[in-house]
């Protein structure tokens, strides 16, 4: 203050014509600080020197306190008075309130911006589980409050806070250690000074209590008197932040010339010159005496050391922050001031009330490029220094600057990291971790624990069909439409389409059946085609033999439209097609079956029945049976068609292409007329069944339509309760049985006589003339 004070003095450009004047108080304890501030509110006793100064007659401001509560209570009574105060150290939140403190500024930023960067330097390394303390005054109360304030707002938890002062009971240091010992944290914040850390981790040394990553304020972090604790070792990897250092030039040498009889009056002097030469200014009988003549330059001394400027600098600023301010009151222009009719104050008549609208607008820029100003509520630009404590021993403390913080910079770049090694807690190079429950990895959920802070979760996996694709996910979202969660849950993929496919094992199986049934359908009409002049052949009515092996052939192909991809165009023509065939089918067994009925009555005397049914109305009856289906089916295509689907709603994990029905009665009728054709074929076959014939075709017809009519009844209920592509594989296993059924008993018997048996292939054995 006293170099900065006669820079000021000596500088032309700063008050010109005018000197500025001091006067120091050494008040330790509180009452002593309220008498000095009492003092001078009262305002100065007269005083005349050579110099015959014009001097004010209160002072016109204060610098100072180092502590926050001394501060609050002083700034309070000079507040009364209007008299500007500028701390360097002060940092309580509190003293903001201008309501309180209307005259308070500080060139150290206030705790409440420190907090909060406590709290983006906690969430940066990932601690969501800490320990808080701090000292049982105001500063620690109100910087760990904010702390914890701001620390709920970003997710971090506070397992423990509590706060005890150096001069507090040991039952509460005992309480503290013991809450420490037993907790889960890792990681402490210690919002509190150089002397209750000191008390703590000599404490925490003495129990052997070790591992715990420290975070410190700026009360304690870069305090060289750490050194000096019995248990420094444990805060070796300590991170915090503080005020940036500076260069104040000239200032080493101004304080290696410090001598004694500079300050005659000084006690402070005199007691730190005989600490430091080991010597006494007084007469003394034990101490080799001395008189002020030996040298500061040539001692190696933390008053001479120049690398840590930390706080220094905030005095620093602090005085130029007073002179400019009252630079600018005496160089106002009228017309251009601060008071009402944009007056200026007369510099006769400066108070301390004219100087406090001055400090509020004060606006400049030190020697080292830093611009200070203060805002509404006193408060000086919040810009610190991320420092790590990489090593403290015996005599030794080093502070190496590993990031920075700047609460003017917008949200998200306020906090910056540098590129420098870490020491962490008791020399490690790794990161400490300290959280309350693991990270929940990709496709789980944090669900809170009952009873417990956020923190305290426990991770359970994403229900089907949600994801959760970042670490401690609060939720899983769900699956877009048409997607689905891999086996992990940290992915939605595609769902996978599912249909009856040619490449399949099943679907080829299902297409072998059905070829070498059209194959072996077609063979039979090569054989029956070369044999159509023998008996068997023209016994059983050649023409709807081959008729009804074409519709057969096309049952067996019609099977191959329900494999593959569903289109618009296979869906209709796979349920029409099927339909129409085995009407088709159906209808040249019933003609036979009728033939067979009516060739019977035709041998009774009297009865001319089969020119009612010759081969004219046997193909009128198979046209006209067809037609109805062919109507059913034109009907069912016009008013509601099949169409494909996307069936998403039976698997959730996959997308089933299927047919609609479109009409689920038109399907149901050409079911139903199948049905009803088979049952009425079925009934007259059954009734023909022993008639006397050597080769009654009724018989086979019978066994033909009973697997035919047992086929599609087991196909209702299979049909109705089969999920997916198994739902196309029973249609089509129901097409092939009955068409396979129809095939082997109609046409294998006849077959077996015609290739293997040609002597049972004559008129004589037919019409039973040959014997067995």
């Amino acid at each position: 203050m006293i170099f900065a004070i006669e820079e000021i003095n000596k500088n032309p450009n700063i008050l010109p014509n005018h000197t500025l004047g001091y006067e120091i108080f050494n008040a330790c304890g509180f009452s002593n600080i309220l008498r000095s501030a009492l003092s001078l509110s009262n305002g100065q006793d007269p005083i005349f020197d050579e110099l015959n100064c014009t001097k004010a007659n209160t002072v016109q401001a204060i610098i100072g306190h180092s502590g926050s509560t001394p501060t609050i209570g002083f700034a309070r009574i000079t507040g009364l008075f209007h008299i500007p105060v500028i701390s360097h150290f002060a940092t309580c939140a509190c003293l903001s309130n201008r309501k309180e403190f209307p005259s308070f500024f500080r060139t150290i930023p206030s705790d409440y911006y420190q907090s909060r960067a406590l709290v983006q330097l906690v969430k940066h390394f990932g601690w969501t589980w800490v320990g808080a303390l701090s000292n049982d005054n105001d500063y620690g109360k109100n910087g760990i409050a904010t702390f914890i304030k701001a620390a709920q707002e970003e997710g971090v938890c506070i397992e423990y806070s509590e706060a005890f002062e150096s001069t507090g009971s040991k039952t509460s240091l005992t309480n503290i250690v013991d809450i420490i010992r037993t907790s889960t944290s890792k990681v402490i914040m210690a919002f509190m000074s150089h002397r209750e850390i000191k008390i703590l981790v000599d404490e925490l040394y003495r129990q052997n209590i070790t591992g715990l990553q420290w975070i410190g304020s700026d009360a304690w972090i870069t305090d060289d008197s750490l050194v000096d604790s019995q248990g420094h070792t444990l805060l070796i990897g300590s991170i915090g932040f503080t005020v940036r250092n500076a260069q104040i030039p000239g200032l080493g040498p101004f304080l290696q010339d410090v001598n004694p009889s500079q300050f005659p009056k000084s006690m402070f002097l005199k007691e730190f010159w005989e600490n430091v030469f080991q010597c006494s200014l007084s007469p003394n009988t034990t101490q080799r005496s001395c008189n002020g003549s030996e040298h500061l330059k040539y001692v190696k001394h933390p008053f001479t050391d120049m690398s840590d400027l930390r706080y220094a600098n905030n005095v620093y600023k602090a005085v130029y922050a007073i002179s400019h301010a009252l630079d600018n009151l005496l160089s106002c222009k009228q017309q251009k001031g601060p008071f009402a009719n944009a007056t200026c104050a007369q510099p006769t008549t400066v108070q301390p009330w004219q100087i406090l609208h001055y400090l509020q607008t004060v606006n400049f820029t030190m020697n080292g490029g830093e611009t200070l100003f203060f805002d509404s509520k006193g408060d000086s630009p919040a810009r610190y220094e991320l420092v790590n404590l990489q090593k403290v021993t015996k005599g030794t403390m080093e502070v190496v600057t590993i990031g920075y913080y700047d609460a003017t910079q917008p949200r998200g770049q306020q906090f910056t990291m540098k590129n420098v090694n870490i020491i962490w807690r008791g020399g490690l190079r790794t990161v400490p971790v300290s959280v309350c429950s693991e990270s929940c990895l990709l496709g789980t959920r944090r669900v809170v624990q009952k009873g417990r802070p956020i923190c305290c979760f426990d991770c359970i996996p994403c229900p089907p069909g949600e994801i959760s694709n970042t670490t401690d996910s609060s939720d899983c979202v769900k699956c877009p439409y048409g997607y689905w969660s891999n086996s992990r849950g940290d992915e939605c993929v595609k769902k996978t389409v599912e249909f009856l496919s040619f490449t399949e094992f099943m679907g080829i199986v299902l297409m072998m059946f059905g070829l070498v049934g059209a194959f072996l359908t077609m063979f039979i009409f090569v054989v029956f085609f070369h044999y159509k002049d023998t008996p068997i052949v023209k016994a059983n009515n050649s023409e709807l033999s081959f008729l009804l092996l074409f519709s057969l052939t096309l049952c067996f192909l019609c099977s191959l439209t329900f494999i593959g991809r569903p289109t618009e165009w296979s869906c209709m023509l796979r349920h029409t097609a099927f339909g129409i065939t085995f009407v088709l089918c159906i209808s040249c067994v019933l003609g036979k079956t009728i033939v067979v009925l009516m060739a019977f009555k035709a041998t009774l005397p009297g009865r001319n029945v089969m020119k009612w049914f010759g081969p004219l109305q046997q193909r009128i009856s198979v046209v006209g049976f067809t037609l109805v289906q062919v109507l059913i089916c034109f009907l069912w295509l016009t008013i509601s068609p099949p169409s494909p689907y996307m069936n998403m709603s039976y698997y959730r994990e996959k997308i089933i292409i299927e047919c609609r029905l479109g009409s689920a009665v038109s399907f149901w009728a050409v079911l139903g007329y199948i049905g009803l054709l088979a049952v009425l074929c079925f009934i007259l076959a059954f009734l023909a069944r022993k008639l006397p014939d050597n080769f009654n075709e009724a018989k086979f017809i019978t066994f033909s339509m009973l697997i035919f009519c047992a086929v599609w009844i087991a196909f209702i209920p299979a049909y109705l309760s089969t999920p997916g592509k198994f739902t196309v594989a029973v249609e089509i296993f129901a097409i092939l049985a009955s068409s396979y059924s129809l095939l082997i008993c109609i046409f294998i018997p006849k077959c077996y006589v015609i290739l293997l048996r040609p002597g049972a292939n004559t008129k004589k054995h037919l019409l039973g003339k040959m014997p067995h």
